[in-house]
């Protein structure tokens, strides 16, 4: 895949002059098929940074982060850790949906962004942490922790536990679970989910909420 040559991040701006910047983003090829970029939701004061892939068909049409199947399933397991909604903020490593398609009117199938996209994407997705400032970063799963802590950290291996690193964010907390899609994907469904869940506690506890 060529390079490209990354995307014109405003410095200084707030989120809304993000927001506005990125939907004219040409820093990667796939804004030329995705219906529009998928920047964030949730507000600037939020404890709690989720972080996700991209976008799926239904992100990609609505122009909403999480309001897919996963979406949803992942709003149920905050709301079963004790993570009050509006603590969180919600965004993706990359901002548009990649996808195959076989043919017009063909159903649209979710492909993994390769690491170039990951890479022209990275300026956004720094930028808004360094805005929100949260107090913990939620990497959801492969593609949100290669973007925000490299290849070193496993998500297999390191779920479930604070890891402090020092990032160009400065020192921040992580922690480590499945992308909500694996949860659905899975074959015990209930136990996976059930594994997000206890993920997502342990942000619970380590920042004081839920009682």
């Amino acid at each position: 895949m060529a390079d490209f040559p990354g995307p014109d991040v405003p410095e200084g701006a707030d989120l809304d002059g993000l927001r506005a910047a990125a939907a004219s983003c040409r820093g990667c090829e796939l804004w030329e098929h995705a219906t529009q970029t998928v920047f964030s939701a949730g507000p600037t004061t939020a404890r709690i940074a989720l972080v996700g892939e991209q976008p799926g068909d239904v992100e990609d049409q609505q122009g909403k982060p999480f309001v897919g199947p996963a979406g949803r399933l992942l709003v149920q397991a905050v709301d079963e850790a004790g993570i009050p909604r509006d603590l969180t903020y919600r965004t993706n490593a990359v901002k548009h949906f990649r996808f195959t398609q076989s043919g017009p009117g063909k159903r649209r199938i979710h492909q993994t962004p390769d690491l170039a996209h990951l890479t022209a994407c990275r300026p956004w997705l720094v930028a808004e942490m360094q805005l929100v400032r949260p107090a913990v970063v939620v990497c959801l799963g492969a593609t949100a922790v290669r973007s925000l802590l490299g290849t070193q950290v496993k998500v297999m291996r390191d779920r479930g536990a604070i890891l402090t690193r020092e990032t160009s964010l400065g020192s921040t907390d992580f922690l480590v679970t499945l992308h909500p899609s694996a949860v659905l994907r899975a074959d015990d469904r209930d136990t996976a989910y059930a594994g997000l869940v206890a993920d997502l506690r342990v942000v619970t506890t380590h920042l004081g909420l839920g009682g």
